[in-house]
């Protein structure tokens, strides 16, 4: 196979993992037209069409589906056989492509930005914030840092967290003003913040737990929101009772800005890992990340 070859199938591999034309000539650093002069080479080399293209989306095609199933493999095995020689650098080098769901990569890799890269500076850290779930392998990701309950299959996972528990709150002002439901079915009396999955668009259902009982409840109120953050900052201002999960409403509980309420009906789930895809032979950079991410998520 000629480099020219290699680098038409190597940019369509990418185009059809990332989903686009943009994101994928980012990826490799070339120019979206030049990407895009290089599969239309291809297709008209094959023949074929591999690539449906619209002006929101990219997908393969048949052809296309039934080549990258073929293809992904020799490619894997070119990038672990490149990892193996590379192990033999004295210090670990090159890009680490995470995908992180944004309470964790809030948490978690927020705080050692700076630190990283003083210890690994020739590794370059490529982060994509994101709560839809991504298939990391699909999308190129060397790891991801995401909640237990949601992890891929087949997936390396190490835990950074202990088990975490849900937190329905209001402010005081409100339930002053509203009352305070006791039980979850008494939440159907009240203004509620909804959130809404990323994924699918659709509305979360709050889920609670009393021994062997569960209950889940589709709340309505004034807000949609498909950010955590926000759902917080709105619990915050007054605007009505919060379902969160992120740790950081625990010190808004503690200052008395929030109060905490149906704890007995509080589930708990599991916490955040660090997983990535079992393979032969890891490459030493994204073992530096992994190490350094895990040392400092357990100390």
């Amino acid at each position: 196979m000629r480099g020219s070859e290699f680098a038409e199938l190597n940019a369509f591999a990418t185009i059809a993992a990332h989903g686009s034309f943009a994101r994928a000539a980012a990826h490799l650093r070339v120019s979206p037209s030049a990407l895009s002069q290089t599969i239309r080479g291809l297709e008209e080399r094959l023949g074929v069409r591999l690539l449906n293209r619209t002006t929101r989306s990219v997908a393969a095609s048949e052809a296309g589906a039934q080549l990258l199933a073929r293809l992904r493999p020799v490619l894997d095995e070119l990038d672990a056989a490149v990892a193996d020689v590379t192990a033999f650098r004295d210090r670990p080098a090159g890009t680490v492509r995470i995908n992180a769901a944004r309470m964790a990569a809030i948490r978690f890799l927020g705080p050692l930005l700076g630190r990283f890269y003083r210890a690994h500076p020739e590794i370059v850290l490529d982060v994509t914030v994101d709560d839809t779930l991504a298939d990391i392998v699909e999308g190129g990701f060397d790891a991801g840092i995401r909640l237990g309950e949601r992890l891929e299959k087949d997936m390396v996972a190490v835990k950074l967290s202990g088990d975490m528990t849900s937190l329905v709150v209001a402010t005081p002002s409100y339930l002053a003003r509203y009352g305070t439901p006791k039980t979850p079915r008494d939440l159907h009396q009240h203004r509620c913040i909804n959130a809404r999955f990323p994924t699918n668009r659709t509305l979360y259902r709050w889920e609670f737990e009393q021994g062997k009982k569960s209950v889940e409840v589709a709340v309505k109120g004034p807000l949609v929101l498909d950010d955590w953050d926000l759902v917080l900052r709105a619990a915050l201002q007054g605007v009505g009772i919060a379902y969160v999960i992120d740790p950081r409403a625990q010190r808004w509980i503690d200052r008395g800005k929030l109060t905490r309420i149906l704890e007995a009906w509080s589930p708990t789930f599991p916490g955040f890992y660090l997983y990535y895809p079992s393979r032969r032979q890891t490459p030493p950079a994204l073992r530096a990340f992994l190490d350094f991410v895990r040392s400092h998520a357990l100390a």
